[in-house]
Formats: C-alpha cells, structure tokens, sequence
C-alpha cells in the first residue's frame, strides 16, 4: 500500500519538521534533554526514567522557561492503568487572606509571588512508582551540564534576555543566571554550579534535602534574609498527591486532564461543547471551524476563572462543569455566525516545558513542569541555581473567590499534561507548553486528531490561535491564512495577525501509538527540541 496517499501520513504545514518512529521515544523542547532521555533508555530504563532524567535536564540547559524551584504534573498510562501527579505547591502558612485585601492582583514577581515548589517532590513519586534505573543516574546528565556547561541556542538566549531587566533586581537572580549582566549569547557556555551541587544533594538524599534537610535551610534563611515568608516548616509539610485524572468523550476519542487547581478542565468544557457542531463537514483552517473553536473556548475560559481553584475550596465541582447538559446549555450560546460576549455560567452544584516519553513495553507519560513565568519570581537562593517559581500570581486577592489566596493553600495552574485515549485505548501522550494556550492547544490538538485524522506532527505544525488573557482578543499565527483571517474578522472577533517567531503559541509534544506497535513521536518546529528514539 503507496503510504503517501493515506491522509494520515500526509505534512501539509511547511514547518520540514518530520515525525519520528521508533519502539522507545522521548520528545522535548531542547535536544541536549531529549539526548538525556536517551541516555536512560540506552541503560535499560524506562520511559519512566527517560522522562525524569529529560526533564532534570530541561531544569538546566532551558533555565528560564522552568527549574528546580517549580512544580511538575503528569500523567502515566502504566500497565493497563492511567496516573495523575499533582506536584503543585501550596502558599505559605503566613499568607493570610487579608494580608493582601488592599491589591487588585498578587505580585507577578518577588517573594510575594513565591510559593512552595513541588518538582522535587514530583520528581521522586514518579520514580518511587515506575522508575526502574537508580535515583541518582537520572541526574548524571544535568548535573554534568551545569558543572561543565552547555551551548546556549538562539531561541534560549531570546527567552532569557528577554526577562533580565524585569529580574535582575530580585535577590540572588544576577549572581547565578546574569552575571556579567545580560543573558548567554547564542553559541556561549554557560555554566551554574550552584546547580550542580542542588542536584548532587538532591539524588542523593532523594528529595529529602529540598523539603527537610540543607537546601530546605536555605530556601528558608534567604526568604527571612530578603523579605520571604517561606519557612522550613512550609517546606516540610509539603507533598505531591496521585489524583484520579477527569475527562470528556469527544467523538471516538477521550481527552484526560488533571483537575483542578489546574486549567485542563477548560479543555475539556471546550470539547464538549465542540461535540454538538460538525466539524468535520469543514476543512481544518477555515474561518468557521476556528470560530467555533474560539468560542467555546472563551466560553471555558470564562467558567474557568470564576469557579476553579484549589478543588477543596471550590463551590462549583468538576462534575458540575463537565455535565453534558450543561455543556449542551453553553454551546447553545454559540452562534456559528458571530462572536459572542461570553459570560461565566451556574452549574447545577451540590513559561513551562513539556515532554513526553513512552517505551516497547506500554508505559506511556505526559510530564509537564515550570516556574510559571519563566524564570518565575526571579528570587535565586545563593549558591544553588535555585529559581523560585511566581505561582502565587495565579491567586485572585478577592474575599470569596474560589481562588483567592490563603494559608496552605493550592493556586490556580496553567500547566497541564494531556492524554488522549480511543475506544477505550491509550494512543497519544502530548502537550502545549505556554501560560493560557495550554488548554486552547489541548484543543486545537484534539480536534486536527479527532475530526480531520492529522497525524501528531501535522497537527503542532499547523498555524494556531489563541484567545488573549482579556477573554475578548484573539491572536493567529503569521502563516494563518488570509481568507481564514478575514472570515475571522467578518464574524466579529478582533484579530491580530502575530509575527513569525512569536512566542506566545505554545510548543508542542507528542507520543502516538501506532496499530502495528511502537510511536510516532513528534515536536514542535516553534522551539529547538526534536523527538528521538531508541
């Protein structure tokens, strides 16, 4: 059979980006991480081990999109079942409510955006669950490019020098990561022993230094010295949870999500309300398919942020916002012919890297882990290499709000692994890095996969749109095509029209399952990472 006539196969975006088949993939946003993954499978580890040790890597060789002060979320198809991971951190014991009743929003940056980091904590229940190689040999990589230093790439270097100014000022941050003032240049090694050091302590006592032990100490003797309410015990008290993952049926396929705090379950709104328009019977980058798309988005989004948070201080439940009826009673506030003003509805109530890994025995993971805001708070522990996530920023300061801040309290999140499964098996592991246009991506995947067959590199090839964070604006890439646009603007929706290179689309990532066994792995042409396989 000729394959190039099956529609699946076909690369219609001229992104020349090829898809990789292999038995054991690992694909990611940087290829000295991927080549770690790599690494583990040559050792006999899993996909398990290939990830971990790919995103400890990622923590080094792309330190302004994520690190070792961040928190992590995952899900694991594992001998015949799904895991989640919420490794998400929690505010300090000292943020009181009231203490931030007179701001409009929380700090995007400093200590009063710093809560407690949880990737470690990920880092060791995945491995403590699935992992087959030592603890310590998945750090051999990233411990040898920090002490030994790599080559920063170009699109690093933008990310990075793009946030120096906004971060030099916060405490620790010039001396390990802008130390002659400005970001590595393309081409230049840089080096972050501090983080070598981290690291060693940290696969040596296999966590337990970060949360009880040396480094605890130090996070906690910075946040007194400069202004922070971290504590040892806020550390101490820390752990990251395995969750049942929640989804939503869309045609013959079914999307998994982690819950609430986070914001995959705006996916899956989306979708469901998708379910009640054809989309199909249009071609993939027409004006009306986007359309449709868009507004159930906004609808998703505007649920989103009146509703969701930590979910043990949520009035209105998952299950609520998932139930068909009311998802069938929003996308009746679709009209297929123009942009609506999307409220939130009354349910019936009772800067990011992603990766992917899956191996010949069946393990799949979705791993997803950031700072938030790239480098997040732009607070650096002295002698560490220890970037302080910005999480606190998704809090709402308003007395009532199911997200508003408190002690001990999780925060809203935008990281989201996804997992898409058919007829009831696993077939995709994938994810869209970037702040809001995770779950819009999440999306946009799903339905180039469900409603036109794309293949995985088809799909993160073509140009995207994104709903701004106004819930109003809506963005297209540089290669978005003209008739799409202006049917777009004939609807009603204020479109702009990005430059190329922008990055505020997302990257994707993504593992597919072939009938005839082992993946198709594929990644994204907007960042420098490749998939590669064993």
């Amino acid at each position: 059979m000729p394959i190039p006539t099956d529609p699946f196969w076909q690369l219609p975006y001229p992104s020349q980006r090829m898809p990789l088949l292999a038995d054991n993939v690992v694909s990611t946003s940087q290829p000295l991480a991927s080549a770690a993954g790599l690494q583990m499978y040559a050792r006999g580890g899993n996909a398990i081990d290939a990830a971990l040790a790919t995103a400890i890597t990622l923590a080094v060789v792309e330190p302004c999109m994520n690190g070792i002060g961040g928190d992590m979320f995952a899900i694991v198809w594992h001998e015949g079942q799904m895991h989640g991971l919420n490794a998400s951190g929690r505010a300090p014991a000292a943020w009181e409510t009231g203490k931030f009743a007179h701001l409009d929003s929380m700090d995007p940056i400093g200590w009063g955006s710093v809560t407690v980091p949880g990737v470690v904590s990920g880092w060791r229940a995945i491995w403590e669950k699935f992992g087959s190689l030592p603890f310590e040999d998945l750090f051999e990589p990233a411990i040898r490019y920090a002490r030994d230093g790599y080559l920063v790439s170009p699109t690093v270097h933008r990310q990075w020098q793009k946030q120096i100014a906004k971060l030099s000022g916060q405490p620790g941050f010039a001396e390990s990561f802008a130390p002659g003032g400005r970001a590595p240049l393309p081409g230049e090694r840089f080096s972050c022993p501090g983080q070598a050091a981290t690291l060693e302590s940290i696969a040596r006592s296999k966590g337990e230094s970060f949360y009880r032990g040396e480094l605890a100490a130090a996070i906690a003797a910075h946040a007194r010295d400069t202004g922070g309410c971290i504590t040892e015990a806020d550390l101490a008290r820390h752990q990251a949870d395995w969750v049942q993952p929640i989804s939503m049926r869309y045609r013959d396929y079914e999307l998994f999500e982690i819950g609430p705090n986070g914001q995959g379950i705006g996916a899956l709104m989306a979708l469901g309300m998708l379910q009640h328009f054809d989309l199909s019977g249009n071609d993939r980058d027409t004006g009306r398919t986007l359309h449709l798309q868009i507004e159930a988005m906004r609808l998703a989004f505007a649920d989103l942020y009146a509703h969701v948070g930590d979910p043990e201080h949520m009035q209105i439940s998952s299950a609520h916002l998932l139930d068909p009826a009311y998802l069938a009673e929003r996308a009746r506030l679709i009209d297929p012919a123009r942009a609506g003003a999307p409220r939130p509805g009354n349910p019936h109530s009772g800067g990011t890297v992603y990766l992917t890994a899956a191996d010949r025995r069946g393990t799949m993971v979705s791993f997803i882990q950031s700072n938030f805001k790239g480098f997040g708070s732009g607070v650096v522990v002295p002698g560490t290499g220890i970037a302080l996530q910005n999480r606190g920023w998704g809090f709402s300061t308003r007395p009532g709000h199911p997200n508003v801040v408190a002690p001990g309290k999780r925060p809203f999140h935008t990281i989201i692994p996804g997992f898409l499964m058919k007829n009831g098996q696993p077939l995709m592991s994938f994810g869209v890095m970037g702040g809001s246009m995770q779950a819009q991506g999440h999306v946009q995947i799903a339905s180039r996969v469900a409603d036109f067959g794309q293949n995985p590199q088809a799909a993160s090839d073509a140009p995207r749109w994104r709903v701004k964070d106004d819930n109003v604006g809506v963005a297209v890439e540089w290669n978005c095509p003209p008739d799409t646009v202006e049917q777009l603007r004939a609807y009603g929706h204020p479109v702009e029209v990005a430059p190329r290179f922008d990055l505020e689309f997302g990257s994707a990532q993504l593992a597919m399952r072939l009938d005839h066994g082992g993946y198709l792995a594929a990644s994204d042409h907007r960042k420098d990472g490749y998939p590669v396989g064993y």
